[in-house]
């Protein structure tokens, strides 16, 4: 019988990650649909994460099933049937030219900024916080804002770029703590609409535009969770940017989620439901990017925060679902879940990692000594 076979491939892989079928531990996953193993087997992650979607399976610990997956490397041994053409369509095209990097902002970061509002604590900042000294997410936040504006050495009257700006808090923290001017660029119309009301009264400049129409002077950059979206097949020209728009002793640094292996895809069902079109990058890929147009200064790697992050961001969420709009329905909510907690097990199994880079056009002179 191949159903028998596919239930006996799956606990086999489960056993491998000392996962049980049914079992009373909170990783332990329950099935409650018995065509859940041939979906996987034949869909791999997608099939995975659909399925919990539909309601196929669930456990008490999500983010601690998706971790014993990942630290066993099961991800690895079941591929789905169409993960090979996802890979052979984004080694053969470009998934981030300027028209397509519009579909991350229209499906992902336009979902509503109540959902966002909920979800992120006091300020909508949509990156890891830096917990080395912090107690709750707020703190976090703010200790990370203020980790990059003493990474550039902001100072007063100077001229800064946020390329992703999001909502625009890390700019209106750098104008209000710093003295700082600025211009943020972002692909989403609810973030733009949202950062010029929070920055208005600052002389902060809030635009809908893609980073490859830059071409004007700063002092300073920074981008905080973008470079996710920008592609492999692009990181030369986005550091091109960067480039001309810095002078020679300007300082830019790049906040960026990373993976251990250099790849050119993202994850099937975070690319479908997610973030389309976006992919991590590798320490080889940035760094072969960035060669002979940078010199790096620093490296930084906190990713053990950003479970910590996702966590706070899983807590606030879950509090406020029943206040939101009615269209975050069941399917979205479990869609959402299955989304923070297999960010929370990538990092947690140290698949994924946090880094924050700063870099300079031509070297500091006598050196850079980085805030920690």
């Amino acid at each position: 019988m191949p159903h028998a076979r596919f239930e006996r491939r799956i606990a086999d892989l489960l056993a491998g990650a000392d996962v049980r079928i049914g079992g009373d531990r909170p990783w332990d996953i329950q099935i409650h649909n018995p065509r859940f193993h041939a979906r996987v087997l034949g869909q791999g992650s997608l099939g995975l994460g659909e399925s919990y979607m539909d309601g196929w399976w669930d456990a008490v610990s999500l983010d601690g099933l998706l971790f014993h997956l990942l630290a066993a490397h099961v991800d690895d041994r079941v591929h789905g049937a169409g993960e090979l053409f996802d890979a052979l369509r984004a080694r053969l095209s470009n998934l981030q030219t300027p028209n397509r990097s519009r579909e991350v902002g229209r499906r992902h970061y336009d979902l509503g900024n109540d959902l966002y509002a909920a979800m992120l604590g006091r300020r909508l900042v949509y990156s890891c916080g830096y917990w080395r000294d912090a107690g709750n997410l707020d703190a976090a936040q703010e200790a990370k804002l203020e980790l990059v504006c003493r990474k550039l050495r902001l100072q007063p009257g100077m001229k800064v770029l946020d390329i992703g700006c999001g909502w625009g808090e890390a700019l209106k923290f750098a104008a209000d703590h710093y003295g700082v001017t600025g211009v943020g660029v972002t692909i989403s119309r609810e973030q733009a609409d949202y950062a010029r009301r929070l920055c208005a009264g600052l002389p902060i400049d809030i635009r809908e535009q893609d980073y490859r129409d830059l071409d004007e002077p700063f002092d300073a950059a920074f981008s905080l969770g973008m470079f996710e979206h920008v592609g492999v097949k692009n990181y030369a020209d986005y550091f091109d940017v960067v480039r001309r728009c810095l002078p020679a002793d300007g300082l830019f640094l790049l906040h960026t989620i990373g993976g251990s292996r250099s790849v050119n895809r993202t994850d099937p069902w975070i690319a479908h439901y997610i973030f389309p079109n976006s992919m991590l990058p590798s320490a080889a890929q940035i760094t072969h990017a960035a060669e002979g147009r940078f010199v790096l200064e620093d490296w930084h790697n906190f990713g053990a925060d950003y479970d910590l992050t996702l966590q706070a961001w899983r807590g606030n969420i879950e509090a406020a679902w029943d206040m939101l709009d009615p269209r975050y329905d069941q399917r979205f909510r479990r869609m959402w879940r299955f989304y923070l907690a297999a960010s929370m097990a990538t990092f947690r199994s140290r698949r994924s990692h946090l880094w924050q880079l700063v870099l300079s056009p031509r070297g500091v002179p006598g050196g850079y000594v980085a805030p920690r």
